[in-house]
């Protein structure tokens, strides 16, 4: 037990905050200090690439746990190789009209392993008040 974890406790059975408090006081000490069960993968080839988001807003607890096959992506790419030019240029001019700058017709079947690879070895975590989001490979 860590000892921030131990102060709560005692003034918890001090009297000197309630079961509510010292249940929101931990809470935020986990959000500050993921588990390092967490952060550390064993090495070998990732399977699913993995989207975390908790949040606490109006006091609820929401929480978003999204696995997506890697087979998945792979199998994307290679469909979007049977789509005719003309689709994959109206396509682009939609997806920089909404703000995301992407060409599509840059995504090449070839290229995928190496972006499959460097998911593999991405973490990328995102604190804020009431959020925490993850996104890695497992």
């Amino acid at each position: 037990m860590n000892e921030q974890r131990k102060d709560i406790l005692d003034m918890l059975a001090e009297g000197k905050i309630t079961a509510e408090e010292a249940e929101q006081l931990i809470a935020a000490l986990e959000r500050d200090q993921p588990p390092a069960a967490l952060t550390a993968r064993p090495k070998g080839k990732a399977k699913y690439l993995r989207v975390k988001v908790h949040t606490l807003e109006a006091g609820e607890p929401g929480r978003v746990d999204l696995r997506v096959p890697l087979q998945l992506l792979r199998a994307g790419v290679r469909l979007a190789a049977l789509i005719p030019p003309q689709a994959l240029e109206r396509a682009n001019a939609e997806l920089n009209k909404s703000g995301v700058p992407f060409d599509l017709t840059q995504l090449k079947p070839e290229q995928l392993e190496a972006l499959v690879e460097h998911l593999d070895e991405m973490t990328m975590e995102v604190d804020q008040p009431d959020t925490t989001v993850r996104i890695f490979c497992e």
